[in-house]
């Protein structure tokens, strides 16, 4: 790539980027949320077209004005969020929509052919097995096998690792260098500078659309990547446990959620937050997390306790739990907690629009909002160019500042946060940490469902593990270890551990 560009309303995402990369490498992409990763690479994968420059494969200039034409060139794209039919089995997922399909499957060869490709590549699967039986690391086998089907031989994957338990992020780790032993190129979107170390040949470094470094992994190290990403160095969040927490101030007891599909999804879940405290939920995303937390921020039915100081509040609605202070920073920040085609005024008052400091009679007074909008995107530090332009324009970070501010400046009590630095780059992440960390010393009871288990030893005072749908242990956070919970995080029964 030569010369890349790509202009959005307001924005320069890449301005005059030059990528390449090589057979047999791993590259990884790196920048803070806003850099122009996701849009060079949707170039490269044919969602996007540049507004200048050439793309050229193999020495041959090439025009990828689609998916199919990226795929023909052998380019292809594994996005955060798998793109598989669950009810088809693997062999079937692995065919469908490739262009040398046969036009009558036979579930036999596309078995064979599924069995062939993984064996070479060390993809342990079971190509007869149903999308929806696979844990989210086999998923992830799928979709990298579906590229290798089309006969990719540049693979782009996007947060690879989010999704994963540590010993699928070792595994995929394993396949990813089998790959590159075999001539596949291999460029990772990341913003994990541990696992770029670990994995990665060379590394490009974005900052505001442009290329500001550039080298291989050797020559660099953590910090050096940190101060080319953002430009000065990070303060790493580190919650002090050195005082005891507050009273309990919500207790839950023999939870039961389903469900989108009818399903238990919530096994007689119990458990206390006390004030004061950073509670993480770790567990494989899947395992019940979001049920419970809307579940308790109301949106979701069940059936047991939920005690409130002492009252029983499980019959409440979500208004009545907001008006107690019980808010939540939901997991799909786009969708659930903001409306992407609402300007950022409108999204700041979406859960207050009703109070009278925004009316004046009965209609909603635009000047106070704006007052109040301003508000808060001075004190979070959301960067933006129109308060009234849509928040779909806004780099990831800025949506969940601007998300997590909202909530905060309701003063809630407790606060219930869904991988709220999911797809954060290193400083956005910390400006989000930061923001949890003075709640926390506030007072707020804060339940944080987090991913990476490094951040739940750097931030949270107790942890709870969920695994299908159980709480499988509640651990003290300084008393164990990241091997001990990613054992409970794969259904493993531990002495001594508390259960909830």
């Amino acid at each position: 790539m030569k010369g890349i560009s790509k202009r959005f309303p307001g924005v320069v995402a890449n301005d005059n980027i030059s990528f390449r990369v090589y057979p047999g490498e791993i590259h990884a992409l790196l920048g803070e949320n806003g850099a122009g990763k996701s849009t060079l690479m949707s170039i490269l994968a044919g969602l996007y077209r540049p507004d200048n420059g050439i793309i050229k494969v193999k020495g041959k200039v090439v025009r990828l004005d689609s998916p199919r034409k990226a795929l023909e060139a052998g380019i292809g794209m594994i996005y955060q969020h798998f793109r598989l039919i669950e009810k088809f089995t693997v062999a079937e997922n692995i065919v469908l929509g490739a262009p040398h399909s046969p036009a009558k499957i036979k579930r036999e060869l596309i078995e064979r052919e599924t069995e062939k490709i993984s064996q070479n590549y060390g993809l342990t699967i079971n190509p007869g097995a149903r999308v929806h039986q696979l844990s989210l690391g086999e998923q992830q086998r799928v979709e990298i096998i579906k590229m290798l089907y089309r006969g990719c031989e540049v693979l782009i994957m996007d947060e690879p690792t989010t999704v994963l338990t540590p010993g699928e992020v070792k595994e995929l780790f394993q396949i990813l260098r089998a790959m590159s032993r075999q001539g596949k190129c291999i460029v990772l979107i990341t913003h994990k500078l541990n696992e770029v170390m670990e994995i990665a040949d060379y590394v490009t470094v974005l900052r505001r659309g442009r290329v500001v470094g550039e080298d291989r992994i050797e020559n660099l190290d953590e910090s050096r990547l940190t101060r080319m990403m953002v430009a000065r160095e990070v303060e790493y969040s580190q919650v002090q446990r050195d005082k005891a927490p507050g009273q309990v101030i919500l207790n839950v007891d023999r939870l039961k959620v389903r469900g989108d599909l009818g399903h238990l999804a919530v096994k007689e879940a119990s458990f206390d937050l006390r004030q004061g405290e950073i509670m993480a939920i770790a567990g494989v995303a899947g395992n019940g997390q979001k049920e419970l937390v809307e579940a308790l921020a109301g949106i979701r039915p069940s059936s047991g306790s939920i005690e409130y100081q002492g009252e029983e509040i499980a019959h409440l609605k979500v208004r009545q739990r907001i008006s107690l202070g019980i808010n939540m920073v939901p997991e799909d920040r786009i969708g659930t907690g903001l409306v992407p085609n609402l300007s950022l005024i409108d999204n700041s008052i979406l859960r207050n629009y009703y109070k009278e400091e925004f009316l004046s009679s009965f209609f909603i007074d635009y000047k106070k909002v704006r007052r109040y909008t301003e508000g808060i995107v001075d004190k979070y530090n959301v960067y933006f160019s129109d308060l009234k332009h849509p928040v779909n324009y806004l780099s990831g970070g800025n949506l969940q500042k601007l998300l997590l501010g909202r909530e905060i400046e309701q003063t809630p009590r407790v606060l219930l946060a869904s991988y709220p630095v999911r797809g954060l780059d290193v400083a956005a992440a910390e400006d989000i940490y930061g923001l949890l960390l003075k709640e926390r010393e506030k007072g707020t009871a804060i339940l944080l469902v987090l991913e990476d288990l490094e951040d739940i030893f750097r931030i949270a005072d107790r942890v709870a593990v969920m695994y299908q749908g159980s709480i499988s242990g509640i651990l003290e956070v300084n008393k164990t270890s990241i091997e001990e919970i990613g054992s409970l995080m794969v259904g493993a029964q531990l002495t001594g551990v508390e259960n909830g």
